[in-house]
């Protein structure tokens, strides 16, 4: 093999050298070295196939040349033969072993090195290099700060080149008086972890450095062949006493072994969701490996199993960061990490300490206030720590609007087994539908022996019924009655809230007294009739009543008699209730959505004459909604082109002026005619909705009973989607995210767009809400836990190569899916570190999924997923509990993410790097414009907003930019948190003599840093940001009511003439299509005001959040000043504490959540 070959894949960049193979000795072969074996080879290589080729880090290791090198002892594979990181002298015996590493140089060049530790951890050597042995080195105690990410000007300013680098695989090594940098790839964000790990930790203990004496918690010795053994942190001893408390506990006999039974029980107790399976297989390996006669455990190698298959290299590698390598946590540690990392604003040190008592599970570290690497994970996998937002545990939304502002979870045909044809009727359905948070069941009603109805399918005249009693002749048939009763016992337990019974039926008028009878008789009370109509004819308080004022009652949907009939029945038109149903949509040809790819083509029926149905009083005086088809919707749109128009025009006589119903109404369309509404007339559903409940139901082709995509709808403004409840798969999920938003429920407000007399929405815009720029969403998809395998895989084998999809559903423009690469032969621990972005332009209406898939070549296996609305994400590092197909729990099975989202209250376009923030001046800035509405006085009002709005943007704009300069100078991407800048800041104004070269002081309440002695000039130039940052938050916070209240000054006065906007325009001369462009014009701007207002208000909470971790992260490191310059006799913290305070809550919880609004 030549050296080109052994290289593995020749230039490393444009014009770059070629690697240099390593020495054969070595026996490298990646960043994690993998145990000798047969099988080694042909389990990485596969790793490496399947991983995606989006960096030129990784390689083909077929084409390497490898040697019989010796064995590593340190990997991320969940094997049980192989080592895991565990402390910090893990992170330095694989340095010491060495690997390989890319440098990159600011000529956008690239080359592969092979880097190693000292024996005596003094200095990084690499090889080969053209420099003589003693120059190719980097003396530790040179080194300042080593950085995670591409965050210096090398990767900052390489373009295309650092783009293809992982993020996670990368960091940078700060050394020497000018602040230099050497910037390194790493294969892996494993082996990138390592390095940096082991790096701080020398950092961190000097004293370990050079095989230099001393004691502490970090204190080293040589050991056998002059390689350097570090003494345990102080995180390491406490964990080192908890398993040996632990282990005597079980040692009854007090000699110091106990049983392999026992062991392996105490593990699984300590480790809650580990397969005993694995911990006997370490134990077997153990007593291989010291080739043990007998198989009772000591106490070290109790430790040594517990340690191995316990412990979480992503949690250790985050403790390390968060406590300064001392691998416990204080209560001010963890308070900074909430505060900062978990969006936790109002966290207090009482809490930190509560805290550690109830997740801490040494002694030792309960009673000195230390929480170390098991006490952590316990946290990070408490409820505490979901993704969900626990606020959103329980109802959390405004209840007291109609109900028409609101999502309603609704089931359709739920009672049915089997398919929608043959299907007999089962009570479980029902039961399940309701304990699910369903609000909205659908009865189908038939005539039955004896005068008593019975629950099935309503299939009309013409279609034989036989099939009810064939294939299923030997089950009983389901009495209404009997259905009735168990609505009534199951109800409310889930929900307090309405209950909406939408009745099919085409009963004897007999039949349908009996039906009246068991409704009155078994509902009793709850039963809601209006007494009375709810308004006169055409009069606005048609609005519906609220879910709190219909809180424990049950509502009939169904067929209603004229309010002018008399007589004990009547005749009513009966819509059919297949897909279309006339309109104007007969005729064409349409495919269901989303089903586009079975080509299965329907084409709409002609408009029949209505059928008739004989209705009953005392059943029609019971219903409270009445159901109507898509005519309604028709004609309603029509009517309000109409009043568009001036008077003068005459109407039409087949088109006559349509008053609003004298009672409330619920429109039923078809699977097929929603979705061509939806796409075809987005604006006129939406309006339609603001006042109509609407309701989808499935295609009567769907006889499978499968659902459609509820999210379809949703975006269209329809309230209830119906779907097969009993019907598991990603569209159940979607219903489930969607409704766990407020509690499970049953009901979640819409959108304020959708719902606001006067707002402009279209979801198939790319600015769907005008004037409110997207939101960026980043998640870090870290690693998984206890993943089971694929349901009915028996046969596959022990092992699972699983990956991670990310789906986000909602308006077109931010639907997106993106994946992992797949975790080959990892068994069911993977770490995958891979970050995903997504654009949110609303967030409303948007839903987060998680799949976990096992990769095959027959087909992928489903092995469990978690949907959940943008709305409740917590920021920060968050588990993810997984459920199976049917949404039941997945015992102990987790991801493990990051998430952050930018401009989630705040303005301005997330930038993809600092350096392109700070270059868009007020130039290049885009300010948002209000439209014409070709109506003089009306456009007289606007124009005033035109300078509040400009400079509500710059003040956003401009603490956006200063934050982002700030982040970039101090050599952090634009997402890291000011902790990190305001740790990384204090690094360098370190003097030589121990002390600080600057302090914050409050001038005016804000916290500025002030030097104390000389300091460099690039030190200089970073304090000068620092406190441009700070004006520029001071600016906002202390002009933005005043700005706000103008913007709103001008909404309120544009309001006035809602009302008057048809006459406005006729006088203008405006008609037809022109006027309905004004009044689009109107609305549009409208919605800007509200938008740009609230992204103010928000922009404040967020700066006056950041001066309360700027203040923290100064107490944290040291930098507070005794004096300050704001006479005062209290501390620097508590005086910044009170300011902050004096202000509304900076909370996240406090202004994104609530209601659902923007």
């Amino acid at each position: 093999m030549s050296e080109r070959e052994g290289c593995g894949d020749g230039p490393c960049g444009d014009g770059a050298p070629e690697c240099v193979p390593p020495r054969a000795s070595r026996g490298r072969r990646s960043g994690v070295v993998l145990p000798g074996g047969p099988d080694t080879d042909t389990i990485l290589l596969e790793s490496v196939k399947a991983a995606p080729r989006r960096s030129s880090i990784i390689k083909d290791p077929s084409v390497q040349k490898v040697g019989g090198g010796r064995k590593k002892t340190v990997s991320f594979s969940s094997m049980p033969s192989e080592k895991k990181v565990s402390s910090a002298a893990d992170c330095l015996a694989f340095m010491q072993g060495g690997c390989e590493l890319k440098k990159i140089r600011p000529n956008s060049r690239v080359y592969c090195r092979f880097y190693t530790l000292d024996p005596d951890l003094s200095c990084l050597r690499w090889e080969p290099s053209k420099k003589d042995g003693d120059r190719a080195r980097l003396d530790v105690s040179s080194i300042r700060e080593v950085r995670t990410g591409k965050s210096t000007e090398t990767f900052l300013h390489n373009g295309p080149l650092s783009e293809h680098l992982a993020e996670e695989a990368a960091f940078s090594i700060i050394h020497g008086d000018e602040y230099q940098s050497l910037d390194l790839v790493a294969l892996s964000a494993d082996v990138a972890n390592i390095w940096v790990t082991g790096l701080r930790f020398l950092l961190a203990h000097p004293s370990v450095v050079g095989g230099a004496g001393g004691g502490g918690g970090g204190g080293g010795a040589l050991g056998e062949g002059g390689v350097m053994v570090v003494e345990g942190t102080l995180g390491g001893k406490m964990r080192s006493e908890w398993l040996a408390a632990e282990f005597e506990r079980v040692d009854e006999d007090g000699y110091g072994i106990v049983s392999e039974d026992v062991a392996v029980a105490t593990i699984c107790k300590l480790c809650p969701g580990i397969r005993e399976a694995k911990v006997r297989l370490r134990f077997k390996e153990i007593q291989r490996s010291k080739e043990k006669l007998t198989s009772h455990v000591t106490r070290e190698e109790f430790q040594e199993a517990y340690c191995e298959l316990c412990t979480r290299p992503d949690v250790y590698f985050l403790l390390v960061q968060l406590s300064k390598e001392r691998e416990c946590l204080d209560p001010q540690d963890l308070r900074l990490f909430l505060e900062t990392e978990q969006g936790l604003s109002l966290a207090t040190t009482e809490g930190c300490w509560e805290l550690l008592r109830r997740y801490e599970p040494s002694a030792q570290g309960r009673e000195r206030g230390l929480l170390g690497l098991d006490g952590f994970a316990r946290y990070l996998q408490s409820p505490e720590c979901q993704l969900l937002d626990p606020e959103h545990v329980g109802v959390c939304q405004d209840m007291n609007m109609p109900l028409s502002h609101y999502y309603i979870s609704t089931s359709y045909r739920s009672y049915l087994l089997d398919d929608q044809v043959h299907g007999r009727a089962d009570l479980g359905g029902l039961i399940r539908a309701l304990q699910s948070g369903c609000r909205c069941l659908e009865l189908g009603v038939t005539d039955g022996p004896e005068g008593e109805p019975l629950l099935g399918v309503d299939y009309g005249p013409d279609v034989p019924r036989h099939h009810h009693h064939h294939p299923h002749h030997h089950h009983a048939p389901v009495t209404v009655r009997s259905a009735l009763e168990v609505l009534n016992k199951y109800a409310f337990l889930t929900s307090q809230y309405p209950l909406l019974v939408y009745l099919c039926h085409r009963c004897s008028p007999s039949q349908q007294c009996a039906m009246a009878q068991h409704l009155k008789k078994v509902f009793g009370s709850r039963l809601y009739t209006p007494d009375a109509l709810p308004v006169s004819l055409g009069g606005r308080a048609t609005s519906l009543p609220s879910p709190e004022q219909l809180k424990g009652r049950v509502l009939i949907v169904g067929k209603k008699l004229p309010p002018e009939h008399e007589g004990s029945d009547g005749e009513v038109s009966e819509e059919d209730e297949e897909i279309g149903g006339g309109g104007p949509l007969a005729g064409r040809r349409m495919t269901i959505p989303g089903e586009e790819e079975l080509g299965v083509v329907l084409v709409v029926p002609p408009p029949s004459q209505p059928r008739k149905l004989r209705l009953h009083r005392e059943l029609s005086d019971l219903v409270s909604i009445v159901r109507t088809g898509s005519r309604t919707f028709y004609a309603q749109r029509a009517s309000h082109k109409q009043q568009q128009s001036p008077p003068s025009s005459p109407s039409s006589p087949s088109t006559p002026m349509l008053t609003e119903p004298p009672y409330w109404t619920m429109c039923s369309l078809g699977e097929g005619e929603a979705g061509r509404l939806t796409s075809e007339s987005p604006e006129d559903l939406v309006v339609f909705t603001k006042r109509t409940l609407t309701r989808v139901r499935p295609s009567s082709v769907r006889l499978d009973s499968s659902n459609p995509n509820p999210q379809g709808y949703w975006k269209g403004g329809v309230q209830l989607v119906a779907l097969n409840q009993q019907t598991p798969g990603a569209m159940l999920d979607l219903h489930r995210g969607r409704f766990s938003q407020n509690g499970g429920s049953g009901y979640v407000l819409r959108p304020a767009v959708m719902t606001d007399e006067v707002s402009y929405f279209s979801a198939h815009t790319q600015g769907c809400v005008p004037g409110v720029p997207p939101q960026t969403l980043r998640i870090k998809v870290i690693s998984a836990h206890n993943l089971p395998k694929p349901q009915g895989s028996g046969a596959k084998g022990e092992v699972i190569d699983p990956y991670v999809v990310l789906e986000l559903h909602g308006v077109p423009a931010d639907c997106a899916e993106q994946r992992t690469r797949t975790a080959a032969q990892n068994q069911d621990d993977p770490l995958f570190d891979e970050t995903f972005e997504f654009q949110v332009s609303m967030p409303e209406l948007a839903l987060l999924r998680f799949v976990v898939l096992d990769d095959d070549y027959i087909g992928d296996d489903f092995i469990g997923q978690y949907t959940v609305a943008f709305e409740c994400l917590q920021p920060g590092y968050r588990n993810v509990p997984l459920l199976g197909l049917a949404g039941d729990p997945l015992p102990h099975t987790s991801l493990f993410v990051h998430v952050a989202v930018t401009n989630r209250r705040g303005g301005g376009k997330a930038q993809r790097r600092g350096l392109s923030v700070r270059r868009v001046g007020r130039r290049g800035r885009e300010y948002v414009t209000l439209r014409h509405a070709g109506i003089k006085a009306v456009d007289d009002t606007f124009k005033p907003a035109s300078a509040p709005l400009k400079e509500a943007t710059d003040l956003r704009e401009e603490a956006q930019s200063t934050t982002a300069s700030f982040k970039e100078q101090c050599g952090l991407p634009t997402v890291a948190k000011l902790k990190q800048c305001i740790e990384s800041l204090a690094t360098r104004l370190q003097s030589p003599e121990g002390g600080l070269g600057a302090a914050m002081v409050l001038k005016e309440g804000y916290p500025c840093l002030e030097p104390l002695l000389s300091l460099s000039e690039p030190t200089r130039k970073l304090l000068a940001a620092y406190n441009t940052m700070i004006a520029a938050q001071k600016q906002l916070i202390e002009n933005a009511d005043a700005v706000q209240e103008r913007i709103a000054q001008v909404q309120r006065e544009g309001m006035d003439f809602h009302e008057d906007l048809p006459r406005l325009g006729e006088k203008e001369g405006l008609k037809g299509r022109k006027l309905s462009k004004a009044v689009e014009s109107f609305t549009w701007n409208i919605t800007v005001l509200k938008g740009q207002s609230d992204l103010l208000r928000g922009a404040k909470m967020d700066s006056l959040d950041a001066l309360r971790q700027l203040a923290l992260a100064c107490e944290a490191c040291g930098l507070t000043s005794s004096s300050s310059s704001s006479n005062s006799s209290s501390s620097t913290f508590s005086m910044a504490e009170l300011h902050y305070s004096s202000h509304p809550p900076s909370g996240r919880r406090s202004s994104t959540h609530g209601n659902g609004r923007i």
